[in-house]
């Protein structure tokens, strides 16, 4: 949903809220350089900066690479000196473009928001003030230990400073502060494009970041601050539109308060490794409930950006940063619809499922089979989507230490139906077989299918169909890792008639070798053309014997990973898969000449 014009600026921040539904904050805002505020801006390495340039667009920049290139003047009055791009660098442009190097000039109390921030202490201060005086001057760099400058790399370098009069600044949480360690860089700065839409350069950026940095304003305020999460969290929805999702965070608002007023964004990627920069300005649309999970499904809250201008610059950094340890408030990657985020295919169902079995296939396995009074229809290869936050929502709270992760979790998880159904029009049950694998799986792992335990099932989808070519005489493979064989066993019924070409490749814990020996029970003409890959130990004591147990049914048994060789089937046709993220991702890489059709479970 998009928003209107012409509120205040702690209208919107009251927008916002009651478009939430969540109660109204105070604003927490000081009025004055506070004490803790200027302790961090002492001893930070890093100051991202916003300004509007002379059309009134806003832009981010960021400056810094070690400590102490701030400091107090007195009277919150600070300065700061550091190099930078003057080049390309847009604030820098906004703010003292104009004037000739090594003069300064009087800032006419132009509007700046900052954020000051160590990312290795995952600290972060906000700052309002305007611009006293300004200006650029060259300054000389030598080398550590005095070696003279290499030939590539320029003597003078590009220096701004900068007097500002601080007049709000308020403390931020480190919720989604991923870790880096900043180092002081030179900078060779080259101008890779400029325009309307993103190069594909500028969207490799966006796709590998963790973080980014925004600044908002209305008439007579400006916020500048910091969004961070697992690398891509920030989605290209096309060349010159993309989307993130905004995080459970301190419910203040203020970044989005400001763009329910005025809809105009800055925001700059860094990019610490090369010290490239990606500079937008553009417009935003702020989306709520349904709008935001259909363009990003997951998210009840995300923001859309337009570009209007993108600015790529290579090595325009004065810094460089190591990644470290990243934020545990992170979530997972929240995909869009194209990209086959599994969400976008729910559609409400709202009936109850019933424990009433649950069979154990190893510590970290299991089968549940649900009860359904009213009935369920659903197809071979298909997921059922289960919402647990009845059971495991607790609410909003501001920090959660012990479950980090629980802040941004809507507990609706899919996985894949691993019973046949009856043909039917309705049935009463339904089987899946999963993995222990999170907070979720953790919790129906702990409950008792004789207590009377029920979920909300949110909708079926998906379709994820083996179909061998009944005209051709072409093997079908279908690889499976781990608990992957589930869209096999809910088709293998339907698949008897060619089960003779269809060739299964295996691999999974030898900890899980129950589940093997009781899918072999159940289809023993999958043995003959099945070969098992075992990886890790087992300290069960009868594990010898079970390993004998499927080679006695006909299963070929390997003590070891799949390998490349392994999928070298002659006559095989297209290549069915279904495998977790990094097995996937090399299984593909081996069959990047063949057809392959697979299912993604990264849920």
């Amino acid at each position: 949903m998009a928003f209107s014009l012409g509120m205040s600026f702690h209208e919107g921040e009251a927008k916002m809220h009651k478009l939430l539904q969540v109660p109204y904050m105070e604003n927490p805002t000081s009025t004055m350089l506070t004490a803790q505020a200027a302790f961090r801006l002492q001893h930070a390495p890093l100051l991202a900066i916003g300004t509007l340039d002379s059309q009134g667009r806003p832009w981010t920049t960021l400056w810094g690479g070690n400590q102490g290139f701030s400091e107090m003047l007195g009277g919150g009055i600070i300065g700061t000196r550091t190099l930078i791009d003057s080049a390309h660098d847009p604030v820098v442009q906004a703010l003292v473009g104009h004037a000739e190097k090594g003069q300064m000039v009087q800032g006419n109390e132009k509007m700046v928001a900052g954020l000051t921030i160590d990312l290795m202490e995952r600290k972060r201060v906000k700052l309002f003030g305007r611009v006293i005086a300004g200006g650029i001057n060259e300054v000389k760099i030598e080398m550590e230990g005095n070696r003279s400058m290499s030939a590539d790399i320029p003597e003078v370098q590009d220096q701004i400073q900068l007097i500002t009069k601080i007049e709000q600044s308020m403390g931020n949480c480190p919720k989604y502060l991923n870790q880096y360690e900043i180092r002081p860089a030179i900078v060779t700065q080259t101008l890779a494009s400029q325009s309307e839409t993103l190069s594909e350069e500028a969207r490799a950026i966006i796709l590998q970041s963790d973080m980014f940095f925004l600044t908002t304003s209305v008439t007579e305020d400006m916020d500048t601050n910091h969004r961070g999460g697992p690398a891509g969290f920030t989605r290209v929805l096309s060349d010159a539109e993309l989307v993130y999702p905004e995080y459970s965070g301190n419910r203040l608002y203020q970044s989005l308060g400001n763009l329910l007023v005025n809809p105009k964004i800055g925001i700059t990627f860094p990019n610490y490794e090369t010290g490239d920069v990606l500079y937008i300005t553009g417009s935003t649309e702020v989306l709520a409930g349904p709008d935001a999970a259909a363009l990003l499904p997951g998210s009840n809250l995300a923001v859309k950006i337009k570009v209007i201008e993108a600015r790529l610059v290579r090595q325009g950094l004065p810094f460089r940063g190591t990644r470290k340890i990243p934020s545990p408030y992170n979530p997972l990657v929240r995909t869009l619809p194209s990209e086959g985020n599994m969400k976008a295919s729910i559609t409400p169902a709202r009936k109850n499922a019933q424990l009433v079995k649950k069979i154990p296939f190893g510590p970290s396995i299991c089968r549940f089979t649900f009860s359904v009074p009213e009935g369920i229809q659903y197809s071979p290869g298909q997921w059922v989507a289960l919402d647990f936050s009845e059971h495991l929502d607790m609410g909003y709270s501001h920090m959660r230490d012990d479950d980090p992760r629980s802040l941004n979790d809507d507990f609706v998880r899919t996985f894949t139906i691993s019973s046949t159904p009856s043909g039917n029009e309705e049935d009463r049950e339904f089987e899946i077989t999963i993995r222990n694998v999170g907070v979720v799986t953790d919790y129906l792992f702990r409950q008792n299918d004789r207590a009377g335990f029920e979920v909300s099932i949110v909708g079926i989808g998906g379709e994820f169909v083996i179909e061998p070519d009944r005209n051709s005489t072409k093997l079908t493979p279908f690889i499976a890792g781990g608990v992957g064989i589930t869209p096999l066993l809910g088709q293998i019924e339907r698949l008897h008639p060619d089960s003779d070409r269809l060739r299964l490749l295996w691999t999974t814990r030898l900890t899980d070798i129950d589940l093997a020996i009781n899918t072999l029970e159940a289809h023993p003409n999958l043995a003959r053309n099945i070969k098992m890959f075992f990886t890790g130990s087992s300290t069960s004591s009868d594990v010898d014997a079970k390993i004998g147990q499927l080679k006695s049914k006909g299963a070929n048994v390997f003590m070891r990973r799949i390998e490349k060789v392994d999928l070298d089937i002659e006559g095989a046709g297209s290549f069915y898969l279904c495998a977790g993220g990094p097995l996937r991702k090399e299984l593909l890489n081996w069959l990047e000449m063949r057809t392959v059709i697979f299912e993604n479970f990264d849920y």
